[in-house]
């Protein structure tokens, strides 16, 4: 997801939860427990419990975004489907970064001899200044450690800078793979498409060599344990062309629109999409939607919810399911009517905040927190 994020000191660690999950059905044996590991046709959507938990980047809220160390540690914690967001490099590799400024989540500016890849990029509409990994080989990219993105939020995870290199799409498949047979069941992935038509114009589209991958790896069937998202309805149409995977548009702030809008000269707007036709129309090439959470719930000047939307209904009207981004403990992440304290960077009132939000009939979230998100479904279960 892209979302702009407050800087400030200091954090306290909240850590626990159950493993849940769903099992898988089909073959048996050692046959079974293999396919399942592999990630085939042995799931789908039905599966997944509600509300179902989604790792934001992993467990990022305790180690940083998008290593394998924070893969991990969501699936540890009980994590339902974990999350990766997807760049390429200069020779057609996909990596697992939040964006393709790597500025900020890895430790590029200590390199002087990547020195003169700084450049300033224009991207979707947006100036950076930075670096970007389709100006880097994979070879190079692997050079680099991953950092914590907010240390000024996050500061214990910064214990882990270092530690981990920049995954590749394909090393993350294979670790879910291992993890499945570990586990005796398929670790669900939700991939997103970054910017692809700013990539698309590069010669670096992400559809095709995603696809390949999802195919190779047995994750490319409408029951496979993984969802396909992207901002760009496009991306998703392309998608849906490619492989049978499911697949949700990912939706911002009302008055945006999508950038593959913008260059197409479609004019609407994330409000035209959320209206009944809209939904309809994304209903017919996707199984989902991943709005704002404001979207769901608006807030009123003062930064507290207000009343919610009739966007749940209207979707699951359609077929829809609803994953909204991103829900996190700290207080200046939360609604203000559940902050607790004047620390921004102290937990708050998380667990109203959940409820508030499940109340709604959301089918599950984004979260940095996976732990504290699965005791929030367990308690609104045992309602």
């Amino acid at each position: 997801m892209t979302e702009r994020v407050p800087t400030g000191p200091g954090r306290r660690t909240l850590l626990g939860a159950a493993v849940l999950g769903s099992a898988a059905l089909g073959l048996t044996g050692a046959a079974q427990a293999a396919e399942r590991g592999r990630g085939g046709g042995h799931s789908s959507l039905r599966d997944l419990p509600v509300p179902t938990v989604i790792g934001h980047r992993g467990a990022s809220g305790y180690r940083p975004e998008h290593t394998l160390g924070s893969y991990q540690l969501a699936l540890d914690l009980g994590a339902h489907i974990v999350e990766q967001d997807l760049v390429p490099t200069k020779d057609g590799h996909l990596v697992c970064r939040h964006e393709n400024d790597i500025t900020g989540t890895t430790d590029v500016a200590d390199h002087p001899e990547f020195a003169g890849r700084k450049a300033t990029k224009s991207i979707d509409g947006v100036s950076y200044t930075g670096w970007f990994t389709e100006d880097f080989t994979l070879a190079e990219l692997k050079t680099l450690r991953a950092k914590e993105r907010i240390p000024g939020n996050r500061p214990d995870n910064t214990l882990y800078d270092g530690r981990w290199t920049i995954p590749t799409f394909d090393e993350v498949l294979r670790w879910a793979e291992k993890e499945g047979r570990k586990r005796g069941k398929p670790v669900w992935l939700y991939v997103e498409t970054k910017h692809p038509t700013y990539f698309r114009s590069l010669g670096l589209g992400l559809e095709e060599p995603l696809a390949r991958l999802l195919r190779r790896h047995g994750r490319d069937r409408e029951n496979s344990p993984l969802i396909l998202q992207s901002f760009e309805p496009g991306s998703i149409q392309r998608l849906a062309r490619l492989v049978d995977t499911p697949r949700v548009v990912l939706l911002s702030g009302p008055t945006t629109r999508p950038w593959d809008f913008v260059e197409s000269g479609d004019p609407r707007t994330v409000a035209d999409l959320v209206k009944p036709a809209g939904l309809k129309w994304i209903a017919s090439y996707a199984q989902g939607i991943g709005p704002t959470l404001d979207l769901v719930i608006p807030k009123d000047a003062a930064g507290r919810l207000t009343t919610p939307t009739t966007l749940v209904k209207d979707a699951h009207a359609r077929g829809l399911r609803l994953h909204p981004y991103t829900l996190r403990n700290e207080n200046s992440f939360l609604p203000a009517d559940f902050r607790r304290g004047t620390d921004p960077n102290a937990y708050g009132d998380v667990f109203g905040a959940y409820a508030a939000y499940f109340a709604t009939g959301i089918d599950g979230i984004f979260t940095d927190h996976p732990d504290t998100a699965l005791l929030a479904a367990a308690d609104f279960r045992a309602r």
